[in-house]
């Protein structure tokens, strides 16, 4: 698998220092969720893999994982989530989609889900769906991959951002991989940070 252009791009915002290969059985994963992946989020997964992005949002593990302390989010809950939240807000009304569709990526703190639709049979073309807590309409649709959805956010190039809460702020983004977000909460580091967390438990 060769590198992604807007994951490469991602990079140059986000740097990856304290990302991980996540070594995805990916057969597992697609006969997990019935389809194949696009190729940012597999390339994304290789080069950042599952964490959180300034403490405020998650990028989901596509099979479920055990961690030193806790189990890390993958897409089940997030999925399961947004597939309710399409029948809560009046199903066509609110997304004319089948919400089978609909596959969770990503969270924030806003809390809102950040989903592919995936009607169309080739993954490269899944528009990036975000279920807003706080946004209006709760369903909207932007025709990017997750890859150049996460660059364009980070990089401020919305006028009105799409999402509840916003969890960047111009400087670089700090990404940290699940299992370093642990070991510094095991050691009590700030886990977005590093640095000695006054506040960890003794």
């Amino acid at each position: 698998m060769g590198e992604h252009p807007h994951v490469t791009a991602l990079t140059r915002i986000m740097p990856p220092v304290n990302g991980a290969d996540e070594g995805v059985d990916w057969a597992a994963a697609e006969e997990r969720w019935g389809v194949p992946f696009p190729a940012d989020y597999r390339d994304f997964m290789a080069r950042y893999g599952g964490g959180s992005i300034n403490g405020e949002a998650v990028v989901l593990l596509p099979l479920p994982e055990q961690g030193p302390r806790w189990a890390p989010a993958d897409l089940a809950e997030e999925t399961a989530n947004v597939r309710h939240t399409w029948r809560a807000e009046g199903g066509r009304e609110a997304l004319d989609a089948d919400p089978g569709h609909l596959l969770a990526w990503g969270v924030t703190a806003g809390p809102d889900i950040l989903c592919w639709l995936t009607e169309d049979p080739d993954p490269e073309r899944w528009p990036v769906v975000v279920c807003g807590r706080h946004t209006s309409p709760t369903f909207a649709v932007h025709p990017y991959g997750m890859a150049e959805f996460l660059y364009r956010l980070l990089a401020d190039e919305y006028e009105d951002p799409p999402v509840s809460l916003v969890f960047w702020d111009g400087a670089p983004a700090r990404f940290v991989h699940w299992r370093e977000e642990q070991r510094r909460f095991l050691a009590g580091l700030d886990r977005v940070t590093g640095d000695p967390d006054p506040y960890a438990e003794p």
